[in-house]
């Protein structure tokens, strides 16, 4: 009996040694999982960061976000509106698969995304994370299609396409509605600037889960119209012509913003286990609301709507200290709906099982020699069931049928423009008429796509 009691004690240390070790290495392996914030800004120009080659711009926070990472130069949003473009960002899906092919309905409820689709903020929650949305919506008004029924434990922001940063207020069409909110409840803040608040309320978001995995979506109102950006910036910008000085100055107070947020990861010793992804969400904006223009393609044509390359061509870089390669640059053609599954690889988090039209761009960040992940990449968005504007690209080629802001007698008499990117990455000559038989191709590829699309 008197060898029987040391006996368990000593199995009890042993037990509660070993109980303690397991739970120390399962905290460790938690703690060491990657955060990741998207940041994502509204009709932003191709060419809109210093380090894209805007001479005009001042942006030292992206700009260093970007050294310290691996930027693109061929990278693409799946739609040229802003919708469709969250909607693909959310699902690694193309919009048609999305369910979300033109922009939500906003302020007027209905019209978003489906609540069956399942969002990157699914995904991570469901492994663990915890998930937060802050600024701009757009992907639906109504109580099922609003973040927190997407996979968001948290959220802060408008549920429609864009506010007025003071009053918060929507302006476009009747009648005038008020677009604040918190986790489904509307709250009111009127004269608190809304970029500030964006700030603050990620702010408080890291500093709750700073001790676990966390995946953030802060989708900025920037450069979007209405053009507020702050007054030492509009003063910075005094001596640019109307209206690149307006946008500059939003560009600026973007960047400000931002800045902000990458010093609060930084004050709570995060900046080493986050993975940082900016995008735009597609190209800028030349509506009469953003005083018919102020951004820049640079030596690409179109802009927002149009399927030319301003419209879709985004900037775009990810950073992971010491993880991925820094200051580096990456020519491979890449989308938007590629970050649903590269973002998880990196998690080690599994995919889920049903179709997906992004692909992995790991290997293409871990080497410039890396194909595309992409043979073929194809786009359908606005226009009329009867003409609707469309593009395909396959390798240097790009076909598009009927696109916006094509110029009067550009296009062939069925309505196509065929363009060789290597050769022609301006899209300003149409060899259509040359290569019939390619048109023909990419016409097909087009058409069986548009039906596989729709019936997953």
């Amino acid at each position: 009996m008197h060898l029987i009691k040391p006996l368990i004690t000593i199995v009890l240390i042993f037990n509660i040694s070993l109980s303690t070790e397991v739970h120390a290495q399962t905290k460790q392996k938690t703690a060491s999982r990657p955060n990741v914030i998207i940041i994502y800004s509204d009709d932003q120009g191709t060419i809109d960061l210093n380090i894209y080659g805007a001479k005009d711009l001042t942006t030292p926070n992206l700009d260093g976000l970007a050294r310290k990472g691996t930027r693109f130069t061929r990278f693409y949003a799946a739609s040229p509106i802003c919708s469709p473009s969250r909607a693909s960002l959310l699902t690694g899906r193309y919009p048609q698969r999305a369910g979300l092919v033109d922009n939500a309905a906003g302020s007027y409820g209905g019209g978003g995304m489906p609540g069956n689709q399942y969002t990157l903020a699914e995904l991570f929650r469901d492994n663990g994370y915890k998930t937060a949305h802050i600024g701009k919506w757009h992907v639906g008004y109504s109580p099922e299609t609003m973040p927190n029924q997407q996979g968001f434990d948290y959220s802060f922001g408008f549920m429609g396409g864009c506010i007025d940063s003071y009053s918060h207020f929507y302006y476009w069409g009747g009648p005038n509605r008020h677009d604040l909110w918190r986790n489904g409840s509307e709250i009111w803040e009127a004269g608190k600037y809304f970029p500030d608040m964006m700030v603050s309320e990620a702010g408080k978001f890291l500093e709750e889960n700073k001790n676990k995995p966390f995946f953030m979506y802060f989708a900025i109102n920037m450069p979007h119209y209405p053009l507020q950006g702050e007054k030492k910036w509009l003063d910075h910008y005094k001596n640019l012509p109307v209206p690149r000085n307006m946008y500059a100055a939003s560009v600026s107070t973007m960047d400000e913003k931002v800045g902000l947020l990458l010093k609060k990861l930084d004050a709570l010793g995060l900046t080493e286990n986050t993975i940082i992804v900016f995008q735009a969400d597609q190209g800028h904006s030349e509506e009469e609301r953003s005083f018919s223009g102020g951004g820049s393609a640079g030596p690409y044509r179109g802009s927002k709507f149009s399927l030319l390359e301003g419209g879709v061509r985004a900037p775009a870089f990810i950073s992971w200290p010491g993880h991925i390669p820094a200051n580096a640059v990456r020519d491979q053609f890449a989308t938007n709906l590629d970050w649903f599954v590269t973002l998880p690889e990196y998690c080690n988090i599994p995919l889920p099982k049903h179709k997906l039209d992004g692909r992995s761009l790991t290997k293409v960040i871990a080497s410039p020699q890396a194909k595309s992940p992409h043979e073929d990449f194809y786009w359908q968005s606005l226009g009329t069931t009867d003409n609707p504007q469309w593009a395909v690209r396959e390798g240097d080629w790009k076909l598009l049928h009927s696109p916006r802001q094509a110029k009067q007698g550009e296009l062939n008499q069925d309505n196509y423009l065929l363009v060789n990117m290597k050769t022609d990455s301006s899209e300003s000559t149409n060899v259509a008429l040359k290569h019939p038989d390619i048109v023909k191709r990419l016409e097909q590829k087009y058409q069986t796509w548009i039906k596989e699309v729709f019936e997953q």
